[in-house]
């Protein structure tokens, strides 16, 4: 492998100067465009940064760096990038919401103090950390190294917040005896939640009450449900229900218990409206097809 650069060195250093000379050719003269001296120059320079990148000594991003992060609001969350043969070139992480240059080196260069450049000596890891993340952090980073031209490596944030949903949404229609079956997903949390309590009203769901028939089943991981199930239901269990776990925001679904009339009575109207609807586009339309029209002529009456 020595040999080889060692060879490669005298060729390179001869395109150099084969560069240099047109490049001073070039700014002491006003040649025309396309002229034999100004596409050498523009070749020799297009050549000498694309070889120069693909040298044995050019820096390059180590492939195994993270480019997709996930934090918490609230929560540090550092940026990292792997640079390798940087030898005497700089890192610095830019932010392209702004095009704002946050980081060079070991230094920042920003007023807002969530923003910290870490570094250890000899160490080949630049981190862009931030402190107390929020929503509006979440977007496009990048980890530049000072070469001509300089080049990047791209790294997406999201940022995430705490988050309960109820699978129902906002309401749920059942028949009279037949089961409510509630289930909440509660995600994006630092931990799973130690405890996820249900109310109905203003009342926590007693699992143990003389009604029976309530039953719940919890699973704690990254994404923890918890499902409650109400037999037979009844009227006096319509309302509202809210699932609220210790470390994210409650989640409330309002819930109908139908008799048996009033699934036909709800059709009914439905119906009722679907007619309605329909009987004023056709008025619409016969509005517009005589508007359409053609107006007699008053001499046409007349003959």
């Amino acid at each position: 492998m020595g040999p080889i650069v060692s060879g490669a060195r005298p060729v390179l250093w001869l395109s150099l100067l084969h560069g240099f000379f047109f490049l001073v050719a070039d700014s002491g003269t006003e040649s025309p465009e396309g002229t034999t001296t100004d596409m050498s120059s523009r070749q020799f320079r297009a050549e000498f940064l694309h070889e120069w990148q693909g040298s044995p000594d050019a820096p390059y991003f180590d492939p195994g760096t993270p480019k997709n992060i996930t934090g918490l609001v609230g929560h540090p969350v550092r940026l990292l990038c792997r640079v390798k043969n940087l030898k005497n070139r700089t890192v610095s992480w830019v932010r392209h919401r702004d095009i704002h240059l946050l980081t060079v080196g070991r230094y920042t260069y920003t007023s807002d103090q969530r923003f910290e450049a870490q570094h250890k000596p000899r160490s080949e890891e630049w981190a862009l950390r931030i402190r107390s993340p929020q929503r509006r952090d979440s977007g496009q980073y990048e980890c530049q190294i000072s070469t001509t031209p300089p080049i990047g490596h791209a790294v997406f944030l999201n940022i995430v917040e705490p988050e309960t949903i109820i699978s129902s949404g906002p309401e749920l229609f059942i028949q009279a005896g037949s089961t409510i079956n509630l289930t909440c997903t509660v995600r994006h949390t630092p931990e799973p939640p130690t405890s996820i309590t249900w109310t109905h009203g203003d009342q926590i769901i007693n699992f143990d009450s003389a009604r029976g028939g309530i039953s719940l089943v919890t699973e704690k991981g990254l994404k923890s449900t918890s499902r409650l199930l109400v037999q037979r239901a009844r009227g006096q269990d319509a309302g509202v229900y809210t699932c609220g776990p210790n470390n994210a925001p409650s989640s409330s679904t309002r819930v109908h218990v139908l008799s048996g009339e009033h699934p036909a009575a709800m059709q009914q109207g439905s119906a009722r409206s679907t007619l309605d609807k329909t009987a004023s586009i056709l008025c619409c339309l016969s509005m517009l097809y005589v508007l359409s029209k053609p107006t007699f002529n008053a001499l046409e009456f007349g003959t």
